[in-house]
């Protein structure tokens, strides 16, 4: 992508540009998605990642015809850890966007307006609320008594953690009127006097020490002894709930009144908030003090007050439109860059990496830095041996803030990228017009991209086998024991083999081959997400699982939409039928669409695709039905002003009850919903017979009135 592009503020783009940084961004935030969920080993800060994030959503809302390529991860935390029960969350326990300056708080605010079509003079009340450095945790009461708690884990899966929540004093074992059914959420934190006293415990006794009180109270709540737990001290701030069979509250501050009531803590800095300026004025005053806290916090979080319009805003997939967490600046230090390092990733990006000389961060000692691309290497002109300043904001590799260029030695030299993979191959390297990374063109060829392939296949949002990680995928190619996908569930073949592996018992190769066998049957949308094609999210692996229903269905279509009856290109100007059905799924474009065609007229990927389905039991993508909603599986379209709420709640609805929404009207289509000043849409599906809903009918339909 030009320099100049990415320097110019989306109101500058004109919609070719914008379409063409739209598509750079997507690339690069689904890599860095794949490192910090897929891989647990994230390149940039969360800074910087949500920077990504806001340039793309910036764009997205100047130019929303042509936003079709984002498919952001739904992952929030890590994988259930070995050693505990694992607990299936009823309502997911979501992750949070982050705002860093007053410009995004207002942003903020502003949407929460723009979604429920609220007037400028309704008034908008938000709860502001420390962010605690902690480990999320989730209460389960039955008939007011505490039945079972759980980590956060991915966000839909954690580890049963019940025994080691008993012992935390700040969470009552009864509750006094509550529901029949009541979850409860908050964070298990550590003081900081406790943890100074658990670290010289831990000197006195020889063992280790930890990096800061997030990770002594992440590491005292996973002990599988409890009594160890119970030593440690541990305390629990609720803040939130999941399941619930009858909501305690009709506000967010009402419900946290309810909490004090059944004997829980809340923070005490909680204020309700009128305004942005409240807002901001509690974010400082909370900075103030963060020094003097006797517990950590990384930011302020703002939810919306009313419970109703939290309802109404819903959630994106990876975090509620209701909240944000307006985070604190990010810590920095000095430290030297001894050597820049390339690193490959599974779709053949060249990212390269600092390796520093190790120095502590926010209490972290960290060596490795993004450089992101060459670009930036460029841009910030990074050298090896320079001093630099690095920057984190929490626990992630850290990003090189700037280079101290008064310190730099006399015999540094530019960094030269390099032009061929380092690869045994040493196949040449491109770089795409509107791409920001250079890439290798060896693809499966490639030792590096067909082993980061396959640590992705195996990672907690794909087929998520226990026991079966990096260093095991890594090992397993280098043997030959597995060098694409299928090989993985013929590993029993090896078992005798495995059983004299160093490190590997026989119970170790036993719990393996088990867990294999537990993931011979999946999802259709987990089996796409797994296959690691570019662009392809866990987002848009569901979409494309919902339209097309079966791997046959999905596979034939996606063929039949790469030709063209002049064989010319898939993004010829006249798609085909089956490109055409491709490009009205809501939320892909022809940047996807031209990813999941090229995946397709790979010889080799087919061969995989093929002996996969000789291994598994690939289940049918199943519509999710609310109730008995008349608009389960069906298509909608809207077009126009709607008059009772905003296109983006239409649609969240939409989907809520099962419908598939698109972007243009086809012969697939089943209603077209209009609103104030429909147009061209509105006059296709008169064309084309399909059915056509004032607002009102369609309200009436969803509502069963």
């Amino acid at each position: 992508m030009p320099a100049d592009l990415t320097r110019k503020e989306p109101a500058e783009l004109n919609i070719f540009e914008a379409e063409e940084v739209l598509a750079a961004l997507a690339v690069e935030i689904a890599h860095h998605d794949e490192r910090y969920h897929g891989q647990d080993d994230p390149e940039i800060s969360d800074a910087e990642y949500d920077a990504l994030r806001r340039r793309f959503d910036a764009i997205a809302e100047r130019f929303p015809s042509i936003a079709r390529t984002l498919a952001p991860s739904t992952a929030v935390g890590a994988a259930p850890a070995t050693g505990f029960a694992k607990v299936t969350h009823s309502r997911p326990m979501l992750s949070l966007s982050n705002a860093f300056d007053a410009e995004e708080v207002a942003e903020f605010e502003a949407r929460i307006r723009r979604f429920l079509s609220l007037a400028a003079e309704e008034p908008v009340e938000l709860v502001a609320e420390p962010k605690i450095d902690g480990l999320s945790a989730s209460l389960r009461y039955v008939n007011g008594r505490f039945v079972q708690g759980a980590t956060r884990g991915d966000g839909t899966v954690g580890e049963d953690i019940t025994r080691n929540l008993r012992t935390i004093d700040d969470i009552p074992n009864r509750l006094e009127g509550a529901p029949e059914t009541l979850e409860i959420r908050g964070e298990v934190y550590m003081r900081k006097d406790d943890f100074r006293a658990l670290n010289q415990a831990q000197e006195s006794a020889g063992g280790k020490a930890f990096a800061n009180p997030r990770n002594a109270a992440a590491g005292s709540l996973r002990q599988l002894d409890s009594t160890i737990t119970a030593r440690r001290k541990l305390r629990f701030f609720a803040y939130s709930w999941g399941e619930v069979t009858e909501r305690p509250a009709d506000t967010q501050a009402g419900f946290l009144d309810r909490l004090r009531g059944w004997g829980f803590q809340t923070n005490p800095l909680t204020r309700l908030c009128g305004s942005v300026d409240e807002l901001l004025a509690q974010y400082t005053a909370i900075g103030e003090q963060r020094a003097t806290l006797p517990y950590d916090i990384d930011g302020v979080v703002y939810k919306v007050n009313r419970l109703d319009w939290q309802d109404r805003l819903g959630m994106v997939s990876r975090a509620p439109r209701w909240a944000i967490a307006h985070k604190f600046p990010a810590e920095q230090a000095e430290t030297i860059l001894r050597a820049i390092d390339i690193q490959v990733g599974r779709t053949g990006a060249l990212t390269p990496v600092a390796r520093l000389e190790p120095v502590t961060v926010g209490g972290v000692v960290v060596s490795n830095a993004t450089l992101h691309n060459e670009d930036e290497v460029r841009r910030k002109g990074v050298r090896v041996g320079d001093t630099v300043v690095i920057q984190r904001a929490g626990d992630v590799i850290p990003q090189v803030v700037r280079v101290i260029e008064e310190k730099r030695p006399a015999t540094s030299v530019p960094f030269e990228f390099p032009s061929v993979c380092p690869c045994e191959l040493k196949t040449a390297v491109t770089r795409l017009e509107g791409e920001a990374v250079r890439r290798c063109g060896g693809g499966l060829a490639c030792p590096f991209q067909a082993v980061e392939r396959l640590k992705h296949f195996v990672s907690r949002d794909a087929f998520d086998i226990e026991g079966l990680g990096e260093k095991q995928i890594q090992a397993f190619w280098q043997d030959g024991l597995v060098t694409q996908p299928g090989d993985i569930f013929r590993l029993k073949r090896h078992e005798a083999a495995l059983k004299q592996r160093e490190g590997w018992g026989e119970k170790s190769v036993d719990n393996l081959l088990a867990a294999i066998e537990e993931r011979r049957t999946i999802g259709l949308d987990r089996m796409i997400y797994a296959l690691g094609i570019r662009q392809v999210g866990q987002a848009t692996a569901r979409l494309l699982a919902a339209n097309y229903g079966t791997l046959d269905a999905w596979r034939a279509a996606m063929l039949e939409a790469g030709k063209t009856p002049s064989g010319d290109d898939a993004s010829a100007e006249k798609p085909n039928d089956a490109l055409a059905d491709l490009l009205n799924i809501d939320q892909i474009g022809m940047s996807v669409a031209n990813d999941l065609i090229a995946f397709f007229a790979e010889e080799q990927t087919l061969d995989i695709v093929a002996d996969l389905e000789e291994e598994l039991d690939i289940q049918p993508f199943a519509v999710p039905v609310a109730g008995d909603s008349p608009v389960a599986g069906k298509t909608v379209v809207f077009t126009g002003t709607l008059a009772t709420m905003g296109r983006s709640e239409a649609k969240a609805r939409a989907e809520s009850l099962g419908a598939k929404v698109a972007g243009s009207v086809s012969k697939k289509t089943d209603y077209v919903i209009v609103g104030a000043d429909a147009g061209s849409k509105a006059a296709k599906a008169e064309a084309l017979g399909v059915a056509i809903l004032s607002e009102e009918e369609w309200t009436a339909m969803v509502d069963g009135t």
